[in-house]
């Protein structure tokens, strides 16, 4: 762990230090609130037009939400590489995916790094998931990254957090910000093609706070 990595893991208002020591906390509310069903249904009415062996990044993946939805709907084989700053939430990852039993055809691996400079070269990945990860950074700065790591023609499937009064108790609980819309949606177009805006249904556990969008890189 770098230097810089030691410090930010320090600082008590960091998102680091909050996910290390709430871990638990989060992984629980995740896992029993419905977000895995309404996302893994999303993705079996709207699979992912992915060639076997796609390279898969789930770009920040906290206890593994997205990476455990992605094992259990991906048909074709895949390799998945899940990222996140937080070792504490990797390991929390790794344990739910052995426990899960994923399929032996999909590769995993699990890599601490930062989402603003990922460890990978241009190109890297047919598809990029990331979800609760570009409210913690400026918005332009996260998506170019993950742009840059996508290879032409490949797709970036993020939920952003929607703005409303209700959002605001998880901001305050994990020391983030939600994006306005119109700048999600101006800084999405500015560098991928927008296939889909998908807004879960107000009555799904997951409708209240984010919604689906999917675009692919030119």
């Amino acid at each position: 762990m770098s230097q810089n990595e030691a410090t930010t893991t320090r600082l008590p208002d960091s998102p680091v230090s909050i996910y290390e020591r709430f871990t638990r906390l989060y992984d629980l509310m995740f896992r029993f609130n419905g977000y895995a069903r309404s996302i893994e249904n999303y993705l079996r009415d709207n699979p992912l037009p992915l060639p076997s062996g796609a390279r898969v990044l789930d770009a920040g993946c906290g206890t593994g939400l997205l990476t455990l939805s992605l094992l259990r709907v991906l048909k074709r084989p895949a390799e998945i590489t899940a990222v996140d700053l937080s070792g504490r939430s990797l390991q929390t990852a790794r344990r739910a995916v052995r426990k899960a039993g994923a399929d032996p055809r999909h590769k995993i691996s699990f890599v601490r790094a930062n989402a603003l400079a990922l460890p990978f070269p241009e190109d890297s990945f047919d598809l990029v998931v990331t979800s609760g990860v570009l409210e913690y950074l400026p918005l332009g700065e996260g998506l170019a990254e993950l742009a840059r790591v996508l290879a032409p023609g490949g797709y970036l499937f993020f939920l952003p957090i929607k703005p409303s009064p209700a959002s605001r108790l998880l901001e305050i609980m994990f020391r983030f910000k939600a994006h306005p819309p119109r700048a999600v949606a101006e800084q999405t177009r500015r560098l991928f093609n927008v296939i889909e805006h998908y807004r879960f249904p107000p009555l799904e556990p997951i409708g209240w706070t984010k919604s689906v969008v999917l675009a692919q890189k030119p």
